[in-house]
């Protein structure tokens, strides 16, 4: 059963800082996500009432650990988070937006085109499929997609050298950088932390975890190797 559309609350008065000149378009994309994005599932219904601090806010201020005039991988990205808040707040970023599901993507390549979101674009398809068909990209960036060593052995091999994930989490970040240890060492990992985001604009402050690689991102011959494969996979069975 499709659930009734919501209203989108009015904006917090931090929204109109964080967005600037976009800050319009940050509310029709929150009306869209309220309309649209609920009664095709996308979202739930009981996120409407704290769309702009949980998810518009929350996502935008992950801009503050993003580097000038790269290029973005917004894993996972669902209903366009944090990809299009990203997108709004950093006109900078040449960001993608890659997800394996019909139905998001439409509606993701709707909100690109009525927003003119010209640094964007949407992809069709898993991270894991990915690797040895796009072009290695600057930054890759999640929210709420899988386990970080799930998240890494996907976000990892689509990294350039010295590349990062950014990835939003939330309460249990510290013990998934623990539990993610080992994994991220053989990926390559040469550096993870925990970071805070948002003071003045989100609270509690946004939690983002950063993973940097090195030289040679670990796993991507064999992330490679299961692309192809599953690939392959998917053309047999059509």
């Amino acid at each position: 059963m499709t659930e009734a559309a919501a209203e989108l609350p009015p904006a917090p008065g931090q929204a109109l800082e964080v967005f600037g000149d976009r800050y319009a378009d940050a509310v029709r994309y929150g009306e869209l996500l309220a309309d649209a994005g609920v009664r095709r599932g996308l979202i739930g219904p009981r996120e409407v009432p704290r769309l702009w601090e949980r998810h518009l806010l929350n996502c935008a201020v992950l801009s503050e650990v993003i580097p000038q005039d790269v290029t973005v991988c917004d894993v996972g990205s669902g209903a366009g988070l944090p990809g299009i808040p990203l997108a709004l707040t950093r006109p900078d970023l040449r960001i993608t937006l890659l997800e394996p599901l019909l139905r998001r993507t439409t509606f993701l390549e709707e909100v690109v085109k009525l927003l003119g979101l010209s640094n964007v674009t949407v992809l069709r398809g898993r991270a894991e499929e990915m690797v040895g068909t796009m072009q290695p990209v600057d930054v890759v960036t999640a929210r709420a997609v899988a386990p970080l060593d799930r998240l890494a052995g996907w976000g990892v091999p689509l990294l350039r050298p010295h590349g990062e994930m950014s990835v939003l989490k939330g309460d249990t970040a510290e013990e998934e950088v623990l539990a993610a240890r080992a994994a991220l060492a053989r990926l390559g990992v040469v550096e993870t932390t925990v970071v805070h985001v948002g003071e003045g604009v989100v609270d509690p402050l946004a939690t983002v975890v950063r993973v940097l690689v090195g030289e040679s991102p670990g796993g991507v011959r064999a992330a490679t190797r299961r692309a192809k494969a599953a690939r392959a996979s998917r053309r047999r069975y059509r």
